[in-house]
């Protein structure tokens, strides 16, 4: 009887071992990154920022995006304030955030022209949106009509970074070309030319709070270079 014991004994904990491997390799594939707007083009605070499994939370990480092959060289202060922002939000990643960037360059502008304000809510902090909406409201009230077309964004650039907690704000330059005609409420071109593009430089300001649920970056300020 002891013999039997002893044997069934072994092979429960034999059962047991190979339960915990299968399921332990299985947690640890199953976990998805979170997506957030800024990792893609289409959906940009982007923004931040990809995400690591939630039980690596727990254990030290390295610093990303300030550190990533690719990544122009900076002025000092800039490079301290992405630091300072990876340090306190480990999704943080300075390449995604501007490939993300592009894409909610390009979704912000296109939806001001096309007079879409909840995307711009989605998209903006309070003040840029009630700009943007205010200026919506105006052009709507002259009749008037944007054909606006973004024809390529040529270089964007890290010109600004900060961590103030909990805020991260990061400034980049769009240089870019736009194809711009607005028309009257009788569809006459009162100004531009989809012939000809215009060099824009936009100077926008993003900012997250990294303490928030949310991970995406908000548009807060905008200037032009």
């Amino acid at each position: 009887m002891t013999t039997e014991i002893v044997i069934l004994a072994m092979i429960a904990a034999f059962l047991g071992l190979r339960l915990y491997s299968v399921l332990g390799r299985r947690a640890e594939h199953e976990e998805e990154p979170i997506a957030t707007r800024f990792d893609s083009q289409r959906s940009p605070a982007g923004a931040s920022r990809p995400s690591v499994p939630a039980e690596a939370n727990d254990r030290p990480q390295p610093q990303t995006g300030v550190f990533q092959p690719g990544l122009p060289a900076l002025p000092p202060g800039v490079e301290r304030g992405l630091r300072e922002i990876a340090a306190a939000d480990r999704r943080f990643d300075a390449m995604a955030f501007l490939e993300g960037a592009r894409g909610a360059y390009r979704m912000i502008l296109e939806a001001f022209w096309q007079g879409d304000k909840d995307t711009l809510r989605e998209l903006c902090d309070k003040d840029v949106h009630a700009s943007f909406a205010a200026a919506i409201d105006a052009r709507n009230a002259a009749g008037e009509t944007l054909e606006n077309r973004l024809v390529r964004i040529e270089e964007v650039s890290l010109v600004g970074a900060s961590y103030e907690a909990p805020l991260a704000r990061i400034t980049l330059r769009f240089h870019a070309d736009i194809a711009a005609v607005t028309r009257d409420a009788n569809g006459n071109v009162v100004a531009g030319s989809l012939h000809d593009a215009v060099e824009a430089i936009d100077i926008w300001t993003f900012s997250r709070n990294v303490r928030a649920s949310s991970p995406d970056w908000l548009l807060d300020e905008t200037d032009q270079g």
